[in-house]
This record gives structure tokens, C-alpha cells and sequence, in this order.
């Protein structure tokens, strides 16, 4: 019997800020597979659960380190195991997310991803940093080091998620296109995000602008071709 691959977020070093969901995850699980950027205090933590774990950072290795890290997760999977994929904040940003759940998906092993508070609300909240402002802070831009040096071309490349936008999603598209977006790109209207009724729409900006469907709240957009991942891969309960 195959086991199951849980890709977590860690959160950004406090261990209190692990969610209730990674903590039973890392109780429960067989082996632990963790980043460089865990902090050091989870990483005491796992210690003191006893568990088998696995340094997996990439300490500048790149693809070689990432191949290793894919087929471990794989050995172990096949044995039946419960592995725990842990990265540090949440997986979904700059965590490199698209090769393991390809590598995942090619080989057919069951993988659930597991939210964490993430780097990029969870440090500034804890310097006192409030990200947004009616006034001088209506928009959040997230960009990688690495990106800065070419700021405008990692902006023409961005996704950009649009929070409670269930009631005006079709006047949204209409706007991003009016101002350049292509009107094929993807976009995804997620509605009840994490919750058991969750509910996930995926079209074009074209698709939706043309329609007066409006979505239940609470509702947010995604939009950018990382959209694909929904229809290919199936990651999110549809």
C-alpha cells in the first residue's frame, strides 16, 4: 500500500506558530523531510517527538539536492509510509512547490499540501508591521531576492490574488484586461477557502468579464497561469 506525502509550512521559526494541523501531522508522522528555513526551535521539537528525520536543505546544491529530496519522498512513500515534506513559512511561496507535486503527480502518490503562516505576513505582524493601509497601503507586492535586480520583468510574471472579490470578479476581469492583462489568462475564484465546502471556479479573464456570475462570500481570486496547477494537478478539492 502506497503512503501519503504531506508538503507543510512550518511557519516563520516560532514554534507557536506552528498550525494545529502541522503539529498532528508532525506527531503522526513516519519520517520528517525538513528545510533549511525550519527554525531551530521546531527542529528541537522534532527531536523531542522522536521522530526520523531528515536534513534536506539545499544549501546551494539546487537540482542535485532536489532529485534527492524527490526520491525519498518516493522510497519512502511506497513503503507505506506517512512522510512529512516540511518547509519553512508556507510551501506555496517561493517553496519551490511545482517540482514535488509534478515529481508527486508523475509517479502516483497521494500528496496533500498543508498550509503555514507565512514569512510574509507572519515577520512584519510580529515587528508591528501592519502590510496594509486604506490610505497608503492598498496592494502588497511579494518578490523573491533573487527578482530584484530584474523588478519589472518579475512583475510582468507575477500572479495576483485579489481578496474578497466574490461580488465584482466579472468587473475585476474587465478592469485587469482594460489595463493589460491578456484576456486568455487563467484565473481561479475560490470560494470557502480550507473549509469543507470549499469550491473552486477556473476559467479565463475573458470568461469571467463576459458573465454576471457573482461567487459566495468569503472569495478571492487568483489569476496568473500558476492557475494551470488546479486543472493538471488537481492540488486543491474541487
Amino acid at each position: 500500500m502506497v503512503g501519503k506525502v504531506y508538503i507543510v509550512g512550518s511557519g516563520p521559526g516560532d514554534p507557536e506558530l506552528l498550525t494545529l494541523k502541522a503539529y498532528r501531522l508532525l506527531k503522526e508522522a513516519d519520517v520528517i523531510l525538513y528545510d533549511r528555513l525550519v527554525g531551530e526551535e521546531i527542529t528541537k521539537l522534532i527531536q523531542s517527538l522522536g521522530k526520523k528525520a531528515i536534513y534536506v536543505g539545499k544549501d546551494g546544491k539546487g537540482k542535485e539536492r532536489q532529485i534527492e529530496i524527490n526520491n525519498l519522498m518516493k522510497k519512502f512513500a511506497e513503503e507505506g509510509k506517512k512522510v512529512l515534506r516540511l518547509k519553512g513559512g508556507d510551501p506555496t511561496i517561493f517553496g519551490r512547490l511545482w517540482e514535488e507535486i509534478e515529481f508527486l503527480k508523475a509517479n502516483r502518490i497521494p500528496f496533500e499540501i498543508v498550509p503555514g503562516v507565512s514569512s510574509v505576513n507572519g515577520v512584519p505582524a510580529c515587528a508591528n508591521i501592519p502590510l496594509t493601509h486604506p490610505e497608503f497601503g492598498k496592494a502588497i507586492i511579494v518578490i523573491g531576492g533573487r527578482e530584484v535586480e530584474d523588478y519589472y520583468e518579475a512583475l510582468r510574471n507575477s500572479t495576483l490574488v485579489v481578496l474578497m472579490s466574490g461580488i465584482s470578479a466579472s468587473e475585476i476581469s474587465k478592469n485587469l484586461i482594460k489595463n493589460g492583462f491578456k484576456d486568455e489568462t487563467k484565473v481561479a475564484v475560490i470560494q470557502k477557502g480550507s473549509l469543507k465546502d470549499q469550491k473552486v471556479s477556473v476559467c479565463t479573464l475573458r470568461e469571467l468579464s463576459s458573465s454576471e456570475k457573482t461567487f459566495e462570500s468569503p472569495a478571492l481570486m487568483v489569476v496568473g497561469e500558476v492557475v494551470r496547477f488546479v486543472e493538471k494537478y488537481n492540488c486543491l478539492e474541487i
